[in-house]
């Protein structure tokens, strides 16, 4: 193997992506719009979700408990009902995703120290904004009625009353402000990465035999190591290139925190890209045709690594047999590795198993791609 024969084939192919305006399109423009489309639009979280409301009583009581509702930065109150035969309409309608009902004795049962309950009608057919909703409003109404409790013992000159002997107090690790775009955005990393850098592996060697340059390129003394190399390399740089784009945006943009170490970073990035750029480079000897290599590579990574890494979807409650098809998929690893590094900053030594798994999946393609071409025609 000789390093003159792959920088003359690396030099080729940078100049082959340079003068491509799609692969250059590609190669650094689709990263960043992918990051900020999935950034903004694939977003577990909850705010000013429409509120109806129905007060019955009407009092300044019951107004104080609404007041707290539109004070919350997850609701939103949108109208005011005067009957319950309102609320189906306004649900059907879309105008609402949430009815509060207060009833007309309210505030009488709540200074007697009886169970006075608020009623709650959800819209779930959106069952995970359903579920969030349901919990800000329970929790709004128990601070709600904390309050209430404290300004009525404070009344009575400090007699005891029905007050919860129980307080929980809760403390969250790695994700302080519970939000989801932290979890979601480093998953969006490794899909960026998967997608670009199978899509354009995917065209190395099927663009040869399309423009009739594989004769040539099968004449010259070029091994299919030295072969694989050299047409790697530039995709590996853009790939890194790629990588810190993606790190900058989603630390100094999204705002999402990155506490690892870089040297860890570098070192599973490497392997990842080159488990997807062997991936590709194995589809491109494999389809000697741009157009179905391109839509192979596609499918090999965008819908594993969508649906089976962890990357939007937490792997633990997935069903065993699914969970058992997870460990396969090269990606689950690597989001395994990012979701740390960004967020707990673990060390290499905390993500061994993962790194390792990597690098196995690394050495194990980059062999069967390189093997993959045969120096022969047909």
């Amino acid at each position: 193997m000789k390093f003159r024969r792959i920088r003359a084939l690396a030099v080729k192919e940078l100049r082959q992506v340079v003068r491509d305006p799609r692969s250059l399109m590609l190669a650094l423009a689709m990263p960043i719009m992918q990051l900020f489309l999935l950034g903004y639009g694939v977003n577990l979280d909850i705010s000013h979700v429409p509120v109806c409301v129905y007060d019955q009583e009407g009092s300044q009581f019951s107004q104080s408990l609404l007041k707290r509702v539109q004070a919350s930065p997850y609701f939103r109150i949108v109208r005011n009902l005067h009957s319950m035969r309102e609320i189906a309409p306004v649900m059907d309608g879309g105008t609402c995703r949430l009815a509060l009902v207060v009833p007309a004795d309210f505030s009488r049962e709540v200074v007697l120290q009886r169970h006075a309950a608020v009623q709650a009608v959800v819209d779930a057919t959106d069952d995970n904004t359903a579920t969030l909703a349901t919990a800000y409003a329970r929790a709004v109404v128990a601070g709600f009625s904390h309050d209430v409790q404290l300004n009525l013992m404070e009344r009575t000159n400090g007699m005891p009353l029905q007050l919860a002997p129980v307080v929980e107090q809760s403390r969250v690790w790695f994700n302080e402000d519970l939000e989801s775009r932290n979890f979601i955005i480093p998953g969006v990393v490794a899909l960026v990465l998967a997608l670009v850098g199978a899509q354009l592996t995917s065209l190395t060697i099927a663009r040869e035999w399309e423009r009739g340059t594989m004769e040539l390129l099968i004449s010259t003394p070029v091994t299919p190591m030295e072969l694989l190399l050299g047409k790697l390399a530039p995709y590996f740089a853009i790939g890194l290139v790629d990588a810190a784009i993606c790190l900058a945006v989603a630390v100094y943009w999204f705002h999402v925190p990155f506490r690892g170490q870089l040297a860890v970073l570098l070192l599973t990035t490497s392997l990842f890209l080159t488990v997807v750029l062997s991936v590709g480079y194995f589809v491109s000897v494999s389809i000697p045709n741009q157009v179905g290599a391109s839509q192979i590579a596609l499918f090999l990574t965008i819908m594993p690594i969508s649906l089976l890494s962890g990357y939007a979807f937490p792997i633990d409650q997935m069903p065993a047999p699914i969970r058992l098809i997870t460990y396969a998929i090269y990606a689950r690893y690597y989001v395994t590795i990012l979701k740390s590094l960004f967020l707990k900053g673990s060390g290499l030594l905390d993500l061994w198993l993962p790194v390792m798994a990597l690098a196995g999946y690394a050495v194990v393609m980059a062999l069967l791609a390189a093997r993959a071409f045969r120096k022969r025609i047909g």
